[in-house]
């Protein structure tokens, strides 16, 4: 008798739904050979800048099989990020949207952990592994196959209904299930905005990003001395960048999250430029004990809020 893939495939959207997921979809675990030249030629360019952990585990990004003992599907899931809510002062150093709550590694894996726990309930003996932007795993690749949206010209994946403010997570499973085929198109058309946007250039063709000139990149995995080439074209962002994302006509969609764990910090949103400027290790970690900034530690913080005001 066959299995009623299309039931387990609805249980776990639905189960996704109820955990708070913007969206779900699934692709049957494969290799990504559309991706595969992409990634090479990006790889052999320079793009990734010190980030070396891109050149590891090249196979394992172009196929979950090799992350996951019998991976049969990759369950892709999307969680809002998006607040209306906004720094007080204006000339404070900014800190990118995703960053104003707790840090999401850690809500989103406490979700994928109930979700896969559900999932075993219902089918029944079913293995995998949850990823949450940590592990080689090409997220904008399985959520454009999973028809969450398409990757636009910013190199970020832009869902028509909701914009493009949201996390990407996947579920690598060993059960086949029913697959979503039908990706989105791509509905970015003739626009350059976020080309035309960006302080450092960093787009350097459509869909192509010099991930090494990205202001996200600049402040937080560079480890070293932000080049001196990139003094006056930070925007003033201390921690990631926005700036592609906010002039996206597709994030007129966006509604806020109702997620408790991204609730603004009201310490951080209330922090004057002053206090950014003098920031001690007690604020850092009052402010930042639970948030994606202490990747950059208070050294970083600081080195980056230096070279924005030399």
């Amino acid at each position: 008798m066959a299995l009623p893939l299309e039931k387990y495939s609805q249980f776990i959207k639905a189960e996704a739904q109820r955990l708070g997921f913007l969206f779900c979809g699934i692709s049957p675990a494969g290799f990504l050979e559309e991706e595969a030249p992409l990634l090479e030629k990006w790889l052999k360019n320079s793009y990734q800048g010190e980030m070396s952990y891109m050149e590891n585990h090249f196979d394992k990004r172009l196929d979950p099989r090799l992350l996951v003992d019998g991976a049969k599907s990759v369950i892709s899931l999307g969680l809002n990020y998006y607040t209306e809510a906004t720094q007080s002062d204006p000339d404070a150093p900014k800190i990118s949207m995703y960053a104003y709550g707790e840090d999401y590694h850690s809500v989103i894996k406490t979700k994928l952990k109930t979700l896969l726990n559900s999932i075993q309930e219902e089918i029944g003996e079913v293995h995998g592994r949850a990823f949450v932007d940590s592990a080689p795993v090409l997220d904008k690749a399985w959520a454009k196959k999973a028809g969450l949206g398409w990757v636009g010209k910013h190199s970020n994946l832009i869902n028509q209904q909701h914009g493009s403010y949201f996390f990407l997570a996947e579920l690598i499973v060993d059960a086949e299930l029913a697959y979503d085929i039908a990706p989105q198109a791509d509905h970015c058309g003739t626009c350059t905005r976020c080309i035309d946007a960006c302080p450092t250039e960093a787009i350097i063709a459509p869909y192509v990003v010099d991930g090494s000139k990205c202001i996200s990149y600049l402040t937080i995995e560079l480890k070293n001395e932000i080049p001196t080439e990139f003094a006056g074209k930070l925007d003033n962002w201390a921690f990631g960048c926005d700036v592609c994302q906010q002039v996206c006509p597709w994030n007129k969609f966006a509604s806020p999250h109702q997620e408790a764990g991204f609730t603004p910090s009201a310490e951080l949103l209330a922090l004057p430029k002053k206090e950014w400027e003098e920031i001690t290790e007690e604020v850092f970690e009052k402010i930042f004990s639970k948030s994606a900034v202490k990747r950059t530690r208070l050294a970083g913080l600081k080195r980056n809020i230096a070279f924005l005001n030399p």
